[in-house]
C-alpha cells in the first residue's frame, strides 16, 4: 500500500474547549491509538487535506516531534455545514497485528452487457478488509468486460491473497441490469444466425431463378 508522510503536534490539553480552540486556529485535534498508548495530537489543516479529500488510501509515517507512528486513518468527523474536518482517529499499525480498513473499489474495462444497452450499478464504492500491513492492496480492481446483462460480481467472487473481506460474500459489488433497448448478446447471435440463413436461400432462390431460362432453352 501507499505510504504517506505527516506532521503532527502533541496537545497541551485534553478537552472540548482545546479542541474547539484549535479548530478555530485552523487545526485538526487527532488521535493515535491501538498501540501501547493514546497519543493525542493536532494536525495542520493542510496536512489533514492531504488524506481526507483523496481517493487513495494510505499507511501514514506521522512524525509527532521528533517521533513516528505508523498509522492508518480509521475514522474521521467532518462539520455538518461547512466542509471542514473536526477530528481524526488514527489506527497505529503494530507489528504482527492485522488491520481493518476500508479499501476503494476500482472497475476496469467496459461491460459487455453495457456495450448491449444495459445499465452498470455499482454498490460499492470501498470494502472493508482485514489483512497484514503488508498484504494490503492500493485498491480492489475488479476486471468488469466479460459482465453481460444480468450477471453480477459479489463480495465472494474477489480473491486477494492474505485479505480478508468482511462485507458478506452475497453483498452485490457491481452487477449489469436490464435497461429498456437493450439487447441480449444469445438474442444478437441469434439474429445473425437468422439473417444469415435468410441470406442463403435467398441467394438459392436467385440462383434457380436464373437457372429457369438455360432450361427453357434446352428443351427448344
Amino acid at each position: 500500500m501507499k505510504q504517506l508522510s505527516l506532521s503532527g503536534s502533541l496537545r497541551g490539553n485534553v478537552g472540548k474547549k482545546d479542541a474547539a480552540e484549535l479548530r478555530r486556529q485552523g487545526k485538526v485535534p487527532a488521535v493515535i491509538y491501538g498501540g501501547s498508548e493514546q497519543v493525542h495530537i493536532f494536525l495542520e489543516e493542510n496536512e489533514a487535506k492531504k488524506i481526507v479529500f483523496t481517493p487513495e488510501v494510505y499507511v501514514l509515517q506521522i512524525d509527532v516531534e521528533g517521533k513516528v507512528y505508523k498509522a492508518i486513518l480509521q475514522d474521521l468527523q467532518m462539520h455538518p455545514v461547512k466542509d471542514t474536518v473536526q477530528h481524526m482517529d488514527f489506527l497505529e499499525v503494530v507489528d504482527g497485528k492485522t488491520v481493518k480498513i476500508n479499501i476503494p473499489v476500482v472497475l476496469e474495462g467496459q461491460a459487455r452487457g453495457v456495450l448491449n444497452g444495459g445499465r452498470l450499478s455499482r454498490l460499492f464504492r470501498r470494502l472493508q478488509v482485514e489483512a497484514m500491513e503488508s498484504d494490503l492492496p492500493d485498491a480492489i480492481n475488479i476486471n468488469i468486460a466479460p459482465l453481460r446483462i444480468g450477471q453480477k460480481i459479489r463480495v465472494g467472487d474477489l480473491k486477494y491473497p492474505g485479505v480478508k473481506f468482511l462485507d458478506p460474500e452475497s453483498a452485490v459489488v457491481v452487477a449489469v441490469r436490464v435497461a429498456r433497448g437493450a439487447v441480449e448478446d444469445e438474442e444478437e447471435e441469434e439474429e445473425e444466425g437468422a439473417e444469415g440463413a435468410e441470406g442463403a436461400e435467398g441467394e438459392k432462390a436467385a440462383e434457380g431463378e436464373k437457372a429457369e431460362p438455360a432450361a427453357e432453352k434446352s428443351e427448344e
